[in-house]
C-alpha cells in the first residue's frame, strides 16, 4: 500500500461515513486543505473543523469546537518497506473535558484506535 492512496482515502471527508463506523455524515465544499472546513457529525455531536497546516500526502492537522470541548487532531503518514504507517492524536479542551478527565481521555483513546484500524481495513479493501 502506498501512502498517496491511504492518504486520498482520509482526505475524503465525503466518503468518511463510508469508512468511520462512528461518523454517520460529513461533508466539505471543495479540495480538502489548510484553511477549509468541514461538517461532521458523530455520535449525534455535530462538529465544523477547520483544516490547519497540511505537510501533503504526510500530515493534517485540524480542529473544531462542539459541546463546549475544543479538539485537535493531526494525522501523519509515513512510508515504510513494509507499507505506511499512520499514527494519530487528539487533545481535548473545555469545561467538559476537564469535569471527567478520565472518562474523556478513555473514549478519546477508544476512538483513536478504532478509527486507525478503520482506515487500515478500508485502505487494504481498497488495494
Amino acid at each position: 500500500m502506498r501512502r498517496w492512496s491511504i492518504w486520498r482515502l482520509h482526505a475524503d471527508v465525503n466518503g468518511w461515513p463510508a469508512w468511520q463506523a462512528g461518523i454517520t455524515a460529513a461533508h466539505i465544499d471543495g479540495a480538502s486543505g489548510p484553511g477549509a472546513s468541514f461538517e461532521w457529525t458523530s455520535y449525534g455531536v455535530t462538529v465544523v473543523s477547520t483544516i490547519y497546516p497540511v505537510a501533503e500526502r504526510a500530515r493534517v492537522l485540524c480542529g473544531g469546537t462542539a459541546g463546549g470541548i475544543t479538539g485537535i487532531h493531526e494525522w501523519v503518514f509515513s512510508q515504510r518497506p513494509a507499507g505506511v504507517h499512520v499514527s494519530t492524536a487528539e487533545s481535548f479542551a473545555g469545561e467538559p473535558a476537564d469535569a471527567d478527565v478520565t472518562g474523556m481521555q478513555s473514549a478519546l483513546d477508544g476512538s483513536l484506535i478504532s478509527r486507525l484500524a478503520r482506515l487500515k481495513a478500508a485502505a487494504e479493501a481498497a488495494a
